[in-house]
């Protein structure tokens, strides 16, 4: 049976597409972690590596919520300046 490393060798296209799938969806989660200031999920997004899955549960469930949340608040904040 032929191990995982050996697969990968003969394949580098399968790291290349998962690599080009990944990074625009970590980018996009992490700065929008950071722009909502949700610390802990930044550190979870950095960390943990999901293949973009938990990446794409961010932005389309928390951030979408937070960022409906952020936008009132900074209205509200830049109203009393």
């Amino acid at each position: 049976m032929p191990s995982l490393e050996l697969f990968f060798e003969q394949n580098l296209w399968v790291l290349v597409v998962a690599m080009l799938w990944v990074l625009p969806w970590k980018g996009y989660a992490l700065w929008s972690a950071a722009q909502l200031r949700h610390k802990w999920w930044f550190i979870i997004l950095l960390v943990v590596n999901t293949l973009a899955i938990l990446d794409i549960i961010y932005i389309f469930a928390i951030a979408k919520k937070g960022s409906a949340l952020f936008g009132k608040k900074d209205r509200v904040s830049s109203q009393n300046e």
